[in-house]
């Protein structure tokens, strides 16, 4: 059940989709607790009946605030950018904003869904890597070009957004699953441009409470 108080976010430390949540609360400034949800321990703490009650579809992330509970990443971006305009994340411009959606759209929904852990796990063991390194490249091909048309110091224009909200975890990904980055230079820039600010940092995997200690050497 919601309550009213601190906002409270379910996440996992290396999940993408929790990870730009973070990115967005942070720099909204919005104090959160976080409340780990292992996606391996036992099988997937997210399968079993108490937090399939607050998220249905057994994922991460899901948000308690305002009340209410919150699932869907871009959903819950959304919802914080539309109920706590300050520090928009959206720009005014309604050009710029379609610019916006369409990174979020192609990273959140044409990406990253493909190489998730629950299609990695149907895919096997001995194709995984083959898989996640196809639909990443192809993702990220469709990225850089929409950034060549776009990107200013950060993915669209020279103000953080969504977009960078989600290319950010992405770029992540392709590393941990040794994709060529090479032909993504404008991706590349953005991605190290934003690797040392404050917000983006807290919401790295390795700063958060469930990630592993092996995973921080």
């Amino acid at each position: 059940m919601s309550i009213i108080g601190k906002p409270v976010l379910y996440s996992y430390w290396r999940s993408s989709c929790s990870w730009r949540v973070r990115i967005a609360l942070n720099l909204k400034e919005i104090p959160y607790d976080i409340k780990p949800v292992s996606l391996v321990k036992g099988g997937g703490e997210q399968h079993c009946n108490e937090f399939r009650e607050i998220n249905p579809m057994e994922q991460v992330p899901a948000l308690q605030i305002d009340g209410h509970t919150l699932i869907e990443s871009l959903n819950i971006m959304h919802y914080l950018e539309e109920t706590r305009p300050q520090r928009a994340l959206m720009p005014q411009d309604v050009h710029k904003r379609a610019k916006v959606r369409e990174i979020c759209e192609v990273i959140a929904t044409g990406v990253q869904p493909l190489q998730n852990l629950t299609v990695l796990i149907y895919v096997g063991e001995e194709k995984k890597k083959e898989w996640a390194q196809h639909w990443i490249t192809r993702g990220l091909r469709a990225v850089e070009k929409l950034l060549s048309s776009c990107a200013g110091k950060y993915c669209v224009g020279d103000e953080l957004t969504l977009a960078d909200c989600c290319l950010v975890p992405q770029v992540f990904n392709a590393r941990r699953f040794h994709v060529d980055l090479r032909p993504f230079p404008i991706t590349l820039r953005i991605d190290r441009e934003l690797e040392n600010h404050p917000a983006f940092r807290a919401a790295h995997p390795s700063s958060q409470p469930d990630c592993p200690p092996e995973a921080t050497k």
